[in-house]
């Protein structure tokens, strides 16, 4: 058989059922042996950076090995920058790009440069195949690493003439692994015993505690402990429902308001994340001083890599929660049980006069009538069909997304590494990997039009994807962060604002969706918004709204 076939035949007993790619002619052995393997579905994107942000948030919401295939040295150089973002938010993918004839190695062809060496800072692992005889092995082992935690992307350049040379090497896997085991029990009793000895108890929860059925283990042990839990402030899903009382919010991004805010803290619980994560340079630790710190990962390298830890536990994170949750039941004394009931409730409390702020400010914006984003997020909360995934690249106004929607896990996809325009092309990887659930782009104008493209793949392939643009006509987390710079390096603060508008013109998401086929509206007043996503909800194909908002 030929190298491409083994490489197809790789994938089919993989699992794999969509490919993520745009042509080019590299790829002609693909894209020509895919003829004779109709199962696995080709899902056609008009720029790299949009099929590999696709094939992200397919990789997070179906926990599955995304597969993606680009084309040559400029492919692989335009999807780079969502590449280290699925890199950075450990996403399991198998990213390929043809390459060019070997025997012209020494030509220098058109379309070869050094793909391998492109590709390795952000993946876990990059290679060539050099002969037939390898792309079996080289896939299974693929594959292998791709799922290995931490998990994350991997990539492989296929030679053409090396795709059509004849191996009788056939595809292979590497076979059931069982790795899923708590951590060591003598760690998980250290853990117990400074949980039971905290007065102040916090927990951080990370994207990895989404996976694995682990987030109700999360739930049962915040619970338990009435610690109040925080997520990352870049995250790719909703760790921990945000509608539960001891839910806090996203972390800030700089040490100091970090230490502030977690002062009270004498205890933090990291689990399955990389917090903390810092935009901003502030002396000092990101943890108050003094405060223990227990750390639950999924592998080592993943513990005390970035600050020290009191205890670490490596292991299943769901299991490893519950098993620490069941010590610290078994060892609580009466005392413990109810001071953690009285924290829980101090948390409830406070999270009910944070609500009723929030629903009197949606109904001041609302009465006025308005286009700002929490009273459109208001109209969104009550216009969406039940079991709704979002994805959200709203920037400026992901805290009202969050604090506006109900997440639990699985309901709630956004983007890591802050490279934007993840969240148009995130919408057609959530609705490949939940064909059933409806799916909804939540997008600021600047992010969207980092992968407009996606609008047309949605199209093509009949994605029902409903596209909500928050259109205020700048680049207002830009503005945000210049304020910010100019404060903490004693900049002038009276200056404008300089390349941050998007105006002049204005951009025209109507008539750039309706271009790549995808029907479009406008709304100016949040009046109308209802009745115009219940039109959008109905159509039962792809379709954008823009908002214009305040």
């Amino acid at each position: 058989m030929r190298g491409r076939e083994v490489l197809l035949e790789s994938l089919k007993i993989h699992g794999v059922e969509v490919i993520f790619g745009n042509p080019g002619t590299t790829e002609s052995p693909l894209l020509d042996g895919l003829i004779e393997y109709p199962d696995l579905r080709y899902i056609m994107a008009l720029h790299e950076s949009v099929v590999v942000a696709a094939a992200n948030c397919y990789a997070q919401a179906s926990g599955k090995t995304a597969v993606v295939n680009l084309h040559a040295a400029p492919g692989l150089g335009n999807a780079l920058g969502m590449l280290f973002c699925a890199h950075k938010a450990r996403s399991p993918m198998v990213v390929t790009a043809g390459q060019q004839d070997v025997r012209m190695r020494l030509r220098e062809p058109i379309l070869q440069h050094d793909l391998v060496g492109m590709a390795a800072p952000v993946t876990k692992w990059s290679v060539q195949i050099e002969r037939a005889s390898e792309v079996g092995p080289i896939l299974r082992r693929a594959f292998k690493i791709a799922q290995e935690e931490p998990r994350g992307p991997v990539f492989i350049a296929l030679p053409i003439d090396v795709m059509e040379a004849e191996t009788d090497i056939a595809a292979t896997v590497a076979g059931p692994i069982y790795a899923a085991t708590a951590a060591d029990p003598v760690g998980i009793a250290a853990a117990a015993k400074l949980v039971l000895a905290a007065s102040h108890p916090v927990i951080i929860a990370g994207d990895d505690a989404a996976l694995g059925d682990a987030s109700p283990s999360v739930v049962n042990l915040a619970e338990r402990t009435g610690a109040a839990v925080w997520v990352e402030p870049l995250r790719n899903q909703a760790s921990f429902p945000t509608s539960h009382v001891l839910a806090q919010g996203g972390l800030p991004l700089n040490a100091g308001d970090m230490r502030r805010l977690l002062a009270d803290a004498d205890l933090i619980i990291l689990i399955g994340g990389r917090a903390p994560e810092e935009l901003w340079f502030e002396d000092g630790p990101c943890f108050p001083i003094g405060a223990k710190v227990v750390q639950i990962e999924a592998a080592p390298s993943c513990v005390a890599f970035s600050f020290p830890v009191d205890v670490g536990l490596v292991g299943d994170i769901a299991r490893t929660a519950v098993e620490l949750s069941e010590r610290i039941e078994a060892t609580a004394l009466a005392a413990y049980t109810a001071a953690a009931t009285s924290r829980c409730d101090a948390w409830a409390e406070a999270r009910a006069v944070r609500q009723a702020k929030l629903e009197a400010d949606i109904c001041t914006q609302l009465t006025e009538g308005h286009m700002t984003s929490l009273a459109a997020l208001s109209v969104i909360r009550r216009a969406l069909p039940p079991c709704t995934v979002v994805v959200e690249e709203s920037s400026t106004t992901r805290a009202d997304v969050v604090r506006t929607l109900p997440f639990a896990p699985g309901d709630y996809f956004s983007g890591r590494g802050g490279g934007i325009g993840q969240g148009l092309p995130g919408g057609i990887g959530a609705k490949l990997a939940f064909p059933d659930r409806p799916v909804v782009v939540l997008s600021g104008d600047g992010s969207g039009m980092f992968g407009i493209q996606a609008l047309w793949t949605a199209a093509h392939h009949d994605l029902d994807v409903v596209f909500l643009i928050f259109a205020n006509r700048e680049y207002r987390v830009l503005k945000q962060n210049i304020d910010e710079y100019r404060k903490r390096f004693r900049a002038p603060t009276d200056r404008p604002y300089p390349h941050m508008d998007l105006s002049q013109p204005d951009l025209d998401f109507v008539n750039l969706a309706q271009g790549m086929g995808v029907a479009a509206c406008r709304v100016e007043d949040v009046d109308s918004l209802g009745d115009t996503l219940a039109r959008a909800f109905a159509a039962k194909s792809p379709y954008l709204i823009e908002m214009i908002v305040a």
